[in-house]
């Protein structure tokens, strides 16, 4: 399918959206902070790992109260045949196979953000997953917010640390300052509304801590600026039709901790003269 229509969709399910040509916040990272043969690359090689089925099993219970895409696999691990097998009947059917420690996993996170007392709420009264399509001088963008409550959106984050602190390094680290200019702006756009975004993060580990954050108004409008850069670099690839990869580069220095540790081990030593 393909949306041409600015707007909020519902029933759109999570593989239509993704199959949508309109660049999403993913596809806006990769331009930004990698290069146009690493989009190129992922366009036709989508990513998928047992974390990954994890998280969208995870989303799938406390976004929508929905199990009916889990398939429970009775197995301590996926090396035996039959548990091969099994995931890769689950898979094919479009559902999400956990392990059945795996499946303990996602209920006790579930648990825990529903029994948060700022967190549960953010997923009670909500819509969940509406897909935003709209038109930026004519290109073709979307996004597709976890929750959706009135005046606020929110994202669910499954990390092995929800300290609250470490989430600004984490954020650097993923894009996640990327992705709320990104659903700032399209909500904005699809409604005339600029809404706050929150991330709720629940870690993937015993105690399954849980923290509500909220990125600074500096991070969005560094992510607004990278996602400006990244529809840049997207529109001069389309009308050149290259998508090139890293670009040649001139003799490459060390690192400044790496020459200061070298001239330690060699004894070298400088005259630091001192103004008075």
């Amino acid at each position: 399918m393909t949306v041409t229509t600015t707007g909020i969709y519902d029933g759109i399910t999570n593989a239509a959206y993704h199959r949508d040509p309109a660049l999403g916040s993913t596809s806006l990272k990769t331009l930004a902070t990698k290069t146009p043969a690493h989009y190129q690359h992922d366009l036709t090689h989508p990513k998928s790992s047992d974390a990954f089925t994890l998280g969208t099993a995870a989303h799938s219970w406390i976004l929508e109260d929905d199990i009916s895409n889990i398939v429970v696999v009775t197995a301590d691990s996926w090396l035996t045949k039959a548990a091969k097998e099994l995931k890769a009947a689950a898979l094919a059917e479009g559902k999400q196979p956990l392990l059945s420690k795996e499946w303990t996993q996602v209920s006790a996170m579930r648990d825990a953000v529903m029994d948060h007392p700022v967190a549960g709420k953010l997923f009670s009264g909500h819509k969940a997953e509406q897909s935003v399509f709209w038109d930026e001088d004519g290109l073709a963008l979307k996004c597709r917010p976890d929750a959706w409550k009135p005046g606020l959106l929110v994202d669910l984050k499954t990390t092995i640390d929800a300290d609250p602190n470490e989430f600004g390094k984490t954020a650097a680290k993923f894009g996640y300052h990327q992705s709320a200019a990104h659903y700032i702006d399209g909500v904005k756009e699809a409604t005339g509304e600029e809404l706050p975004f929150h991330f709720v993060l629940v870690e993937k580990t015993a105690p399954y801590l849980v923290s509500v954050v909220e990125l600074d108004d500096e991070a969005v409008t560094i992510g607004r600026a990278l996602n400006d850069r990244a529809k840049r670099i997207y529109r001069e690839c389309t009308e050149s039709n290259t998508w090139p990869g890293y670009p040649t580069a001139e003799p490459i220095s060390l690192p400044l901790w790496a020459i200061y540790k070298s001239e330690d081990i060699l004894g070298i030593v400088h005259d630091i003269e001192m103004e008075l």
